[in-house]
């Protein structure tokens, strides 16, 4: 069963290249949604697939990149939004 989740991660997560290796993953996992910086300094996501695959981009999320620096990752489910891709919003 597709779920949808909103997700927001919180640390050093912009200028490491978090959106670009997000949507690595999420592509490899088969998810579908968008990753976005926030002005906070934050990087959010909305992500639709399985409850497998939003764990292991969950797990994911609170790793980063390299040189990201996660503090926090939170998450909320919503309705489904039928994304058809996951890309980077500027």
């Amino acid at each position: 069963m597709t779920k949808h989740y909103n997700i927001t991660v919180k640390g050093i997560v912009q200028g490491v290249w978090y959106r670009k290796n997000t949507q690595d993953k999420a592509r490899e996992l088969e998810i579908k949604g968008f990753v976005k910086n926030l002005p906070n300094g934050d990087v959010y996501l909305e992500a639709e697939g399985n409850e497998q695959q939003l764990k292991l981009l969950l797990d994911w999320c609170a790793i980063g990149p390299e040189h990201a620096r996660v503090e926090h990752v939170s998450f909320e489910e919503a309705d489904l939004k039928s994304f058809r891709h996951f890309e980077i919003e500027r």
